[in-house]
This record gives C-alpha cells, sequence and structure tokens, in this order.
C-alpha cells in the first residue's frame, strides 16, 4: 500500500463555522479570529491526515476551509458510501447545520453501509435566560401562523430557502438577512440586506431600532456568530420565536465542540 493510501482521510460534511475549524486544527491552518475553540496542537492522528470538507453548495461564494473541498450532493446514503470506498475515508464527521436534518441521516447509512466511524459534530442550542420572551415551535409553518398576533414587523433569520412559508402573510412587513438574494416566492412587504455573519451585539440593536422590529423569528441554529440577535431582542422587550431542531440520527457519537472531535478522532470515543 502507498503512503497516500494509507494516511487517515478525514471527510467533513461541512458548512458550519465548526466544520471549518476543524479543518484548521487537523491541516495546521492558522484559524480565523473566531477559532478560539480549537487548540493549538490537535491530539495525533496515525499520521499526517489528509482533510476534505464537502458543502452542499447552497450559497453562491462560500468561505472554503483548509485541505480538499467538493461541492454538491452524493446522491443518498448509497452515494456517500461509495465515494467514501473510492476515495478511502477512514473517519467521517457529520460538522452540517443543526437543520439539514437529510445529510445527517444519510450520513449515518454510509456509515452503517461502510463501517467507517462517524461523530456527529453539533454546536449546543440556545436557552432561553431571564428576561427573554420566547415561544418554541416544531416548524416554519407553525411560526408562519403565529405571526399575525405577536407584531407586524419581523426581523425573519430563518434562512432564505423557507421564505415561501411566509408569503401568503400579505400585512406582514419582513425584514431577511441572507448571504445570498432569495427567490420566489417571497412575501410582498419584503426588505433584503445581504450580510454574513457573524454579527455584534451593537450591529443588531441599531438593525432592530432602526427597521423598530416587533418580533424575531430565528431557528435554533446555536453557535455565537448570530446569537447577538436573541440578547438585542431581549434587551428591547421584543419576542422571539425559536423553531426547534429536527430530529437526529439515533446511535451516533456526537461531540459538542471542535475540541471534543479532535479528541474524538485522536482515540477518545466519548468526547
Amino acid at each position: 500500500m502507498s503512503a497516500e493510501a494509507a494516511r487517515p482521510h478525514v471527510l467533513i460534511l461541512g458548512g458550519t463555522t465548526e466544520g471549518r475549524r476543524l479543518a484548521e486544527a487537523l491541516t495546521g491552518t492558522p484559524g480565523t479570529p473566531d477559532a478560539l475553540d480549537a487548540p493549538d496542537t490537535p491530539p495525533a492522528l496515525p499520521g499526517a491526515a489528509r482533510v476534505t470538507t464537502s458543502l452542499a453548495g447552497r450559497v453562491a461564494a462560500p468561505v472554503l476551509p483548509p485541505g480538499e473541498t467538493r461541492i454538491g450532493g452524493f446522491g443518498g446514503p448509497s452515494g456517500l458510501a461509495a465515494w467514501i470506498r473510492a476515495h478511502r475515508v477512514t473517519h467521517l464527521i457529520d460538522a452540517t447545520h443543526p437543520f439539514a436534518e437529510r445529510m445527517s441521516f444519510n450520513a449515518a447509512g454510509a456509515a452503517a453501509l461502510t463501517g467507517v466511524p462517524l461523530l456527529a459534530l453539533r454546536r449546543p442550542g440556545w436557552a432561553p435566560g431571564p428576561g427573554d420572551d420566547w415561544t418554541f415551535t416544531d416548524s416554519l409553518s407553525e411560526a408562519a401562523a403565529l405571526l399575525p398576533g405577536l407584531g407586524g414587523r419581523v426581523f425573519l433569520t430563518t434562512g432564505r430557502m423557507g421564505l415561501h412559508t411566509f408569503a401568503h402573510l400579505t400585512d406582514t412587513w419582513f425584514l431577511v438577512r441572507s448571504v445570498d438574494p432569495p427567490t420566489a416566492p417571497v412575501p410582498p412587504r419584503l426588505e433584503v440586506r445581504l450580510a454574513r455573519g457573524p454579527f455584534t451585539l451593537d450591529d443588531e440593536r441599531q438593525l432592530l431600532a432602526r427597521h423598530r422590529i416587533d418580533v424575531v423569528v430565528t431557528k435554533d441554529s446555536g453557535g455565537s456568530a448570530t446569537a447577538p440577535k436573541l440578547t438585542a431582542a431581549r434587551e428591547a422587550g421584543i419576542p422571539v420565536l425559536v423553531v426547534r431542531r429536527p430530529p437526529v440520527p439515533q446511535d451516533v457519537a456526537e461531540a459538542g465542540s471542535v475540541t471534543a472531535a479532535l479528541r474524538w478522532l485522536g482515540g477518545a470515543r466519548n468526547p
């Protein structure tokens, strides 16, 4: 077997800050300023690891992590399993967005087909604190049904892919922030701000005040990049609708941080 074939090959199903941080740590690449979770020297794998990050391709100009990258889907669990076998993947990390439900189940299916160990790197969810006025919902549709009773000027931070769910709310004004412009159908009274996080607390305070926002809608994405909007809403006494995370595959090892994922890769099986 060649030296290249003998190297560990870590496939990261990415698209999150945590996925990028993990790729930075494994490749020894100096991290971005928010990459504070990963230690300077990760636990060693048996040989210098090859790192490939797979991105879904939903963002036109994604921030590419170090190492190798691929863009696009695999074609379900069997397609991912075939790619894993063809590229001699030794470790699979599901670092997709907490709401990328289908990809997480595809990863679990592919791991079962190939026997490659799988770790889900899932950032902890948000929890309300003193002074927060949060209502949890199970879906975007449920959030849309509740909105008319809560306010008429909405900061909608659930991503551009689900805007069609709110398109029937013709009397509600929406502010949407996304990396790429949304496509129809969208609510008729809509203002779009193209921006990429992280966002500061001052940014969010000014945004809520300038646009006279009276309700915020968000998914329970977790993490720090977009959390300041929740603090700004609490300070302003603005209610927040929070969409709960979808179900996740059972019996998959989980890590809540990049450091824990590195320990798992280095040999610990209880991150």
